[in-house]
């Protein structure tokens, strides 16, 4: 399988919440892998996860925003979107 990602991605175990509907609504999930521009995300269920939210790192890391490029029953692939925007959905 060819790789495509621009930046290598590095193993992570780090806590983290998917947040959306305007901050009401999360979900807690784990970073299993890292990179400037994305990250691989272990979550319960995907079922219910829209394809654009806010990502609150657990260690005080800055929240990023996310777009879903990928997505499993347990796994979340998501591409970086640019600085965190509480407008996110």
């Amino acid at each position: 399988m060819e790789e495509r990602r621009r930046s290598p991605r590095h193993r992570a175990l780090k806590g983290a919440r998917i947040v959306f509907n305007h901050g009401a609504s999360s979900l807690s999930c784990l970073v299993r892998n890292l990179a400037e521009g994305g990250a691989r995300l272990e979550v319960e269920s995907s079922l219910g996860v829209p394809n654009r939210f806010l990502l609150y790192f657990d260690d005080g890391d800055p929240s990023r925003t996310c777009e879903v490029r990928w997505r499993t029953q347990r796994a979340i692939g998501v591409a970086f979107a640019g600085p965190s925007d509480l407008r996110a959905d």
